[in-house]
Formats: structure tokens, C-alpha cells, sequence
């Protein structure tokens, strides 16, 4: 039995694409299709155990698919969506009802509400059902946030942070709390290996691994051997951790998955 069939993962980043539902255009981009159909094909041989299914700048604040994708995913996934500032309560205990558990703010492409907004409405929203506020962020983006990500209620951040130029900035923030995602590795600007052990030094409760499928506008596909990376700079105990466990406690999902 190979490791990624023995080693569960709780897969915390992947898209759903359907044309059934609205798209937007975004700097001129279009995804093709993945289904969940094609995810799980894509996955097959992996012992999953749940995951975050994300909305991408291209599906703006459409709601529909995201109800969909939970709804035939299953009470192990979660969604993460992106919400304008004028969104009602009323609607975000909907959402919530259906599995919703994070707002995403695409500070890298758009799509999402504006930096402006990131400090009320996920105050907001954490008061109203607990969910984390998610960040995508562009690579000078933590240099104008390095104040205003100690504010949010609960926060993490996409892609390993995109970038090593404010590594350090980084490092302060998971001290503090800050979550972060083993994602992307093919659209990231530093040294993934790197990466991954120092922020585990500083943080073993800070890592979430995830697939990032269908990779939309990476320069690489996630590869199998995204997972043998971390595997081989944590080890396995550790690893585990970054796999399943940290993602699971960060969602609320422990229930569903005892």
C-alpha cells in the first residue's frame, strides 16, 4: 500500500467548475469545466476524508453552485465562498445551513468584496456563525495588511502567501494564530520545501494541505508529488497533521469525522 493511500487527507482547497451555473470573466479568463465527477477521478486512490470546496474570482458572488456542490459532496466538505458587503444575515444563515463555513477576500484577482470591507464583515460574520475570513493575497499584500490581519476573528491564508518578500511578517502572524494553506505550489514565488519546515517550526497547528484542483491559471497542475513534498520535509507523524487533522479542527468538522 502506498502512502497516498494509506495517508488520509482532508483536501482543504479545490474548486468546482460547471457552466450550468454563472461564471464571470476575470482579466479576461474563463475556466474550462471540473466537475465533481472529474475531482474525484482526479483523486481516486487518495483515502479522503472531506474538504473545502472554494469559490474562484471567476464565480463572483453566485451562491447557486456552491449549494449544489455541498449538497452532492457531503456533510465531510465545507464550502468557502465570497460574499459583497451589503450581503444580509438573513442570507448568511442560509449559507451557513448548507454547509458554508468561510468568506473568501480574492485580494490576488478580485471578485471578491475589497480590503475596505475586510475588518467589519468578518467581525460581522464571525459574531454571527463563527466562519474564518480567507485570504488570497498578491505579493505585496501582507506588507499593507501586517495590521489589519491581527483584527480578524479568525483568518487564514491561501498558497503558503504567494511569495517569500515578506516571509517574516508571515511567521509573526501564524505566531499569533494565523492558519495557512499547503496549497498552489505550482503558482507560488518560493521555496516550497522551505517554506513548509519553517512555518511548521513555528506553528504545527498552522498547516492545511490541499490540491488546489483544478490549478485554474497555475503555471504547473498539482502533481501526486506536491503530496510526497510534504511528506518528505515533515515526515509522516507530522505530516499527518497537515494532511487532515489541522483542517479538520479549523472547520469544526471533529463530529463528522469521528
Amino acid at each position: 500500500m502506498n502512502k497516498i493511500t494509506r495517508l488520509p487527507i482532508f483536501d482543504c482547497h479545490f474548486h468546482i467548475i460547471s457552466k450550468n451555473y454563472p461564471l464571470e470573466s476575470n482579466n479576461g479568463y474563463l475556466p474550462d469545466e471540473f466537475s465533481i465527477n472529474d475531482y474525484y477521478e482526479r483523486v481516486y486512490g487518495y483515502t479522503l476524508k472531506g474538504g473545502a470546496v472554494v469559490s474562484g474570482s471567476f464565480r463572483g458572488f453566485d451562491q447557486t453552485y456552491s449549494l449544489a456542490a455541498l449538497k452532492s459532496l457531503g456533510a465531510e466538505f465545507v464550502g468557502v465562498t465570497q460574499l459583497p458587503a451589503t450581503v444580509s444575515d438573513e442570507e448568511i444563515l442560509n449559507l451557513n445551513d448548507h454547509g458554508v463555513r468561510g468568506v473568501r477576500f480574492n485580494l490576488n484577482r478580485g471578485g471578491s468584496a475589497g480590503v475596505e470591507d475586510l475588518v467589519s464583515m468578518a467581525k460581522r460574520i464571525y459574531d454571527l456563525v463563527g466562519w474564518h475570513v480567507e485570504l488570497y493575497l498578491g505579493t505585496e499584500s501582507l506588507s499593507y495588511l501586517e495590521d489589519k490581519i491581527p483584527a480578524l476573528p479568525k483568518v487564514c491564508i491561501d498558497h503558503l502567501g504567494i511569495s517569500d518578500s515578506n516571509f517574516e511578517i508571515l511567521l509573526n502572524l501564524i505566531r499569533d494564530g494565523l492558519a495557512i494553506k499547503a496549497t498552489g505550489f505550482g503558482r507560488v514565488d518560493l521555496n516550497v520545501e522551505e517554506t513548509i519546515r519553517e512555518i511548521h517550526k513555528v506553528s504545527p497547528d498552522a498547516l492545511m494541505f490541499g490540491t488546489d484542483l483544478p490549478s485554474t491559471r497555475a503555471r504547473r497542475v498539482y502533481s501526486d508529488q506536491d503530496f510526497y513534498t510534504v511528506l518528505d520535509v515533515l515526515g509522516e507523524n507530522e505530516a499527518q497533521k497537515v494532511f487532515s487533522e489541522n483542517a479538520i479542527n479549523f472547520y469544526g468538522l471533529e463530529k463528522t469525522q469521528a
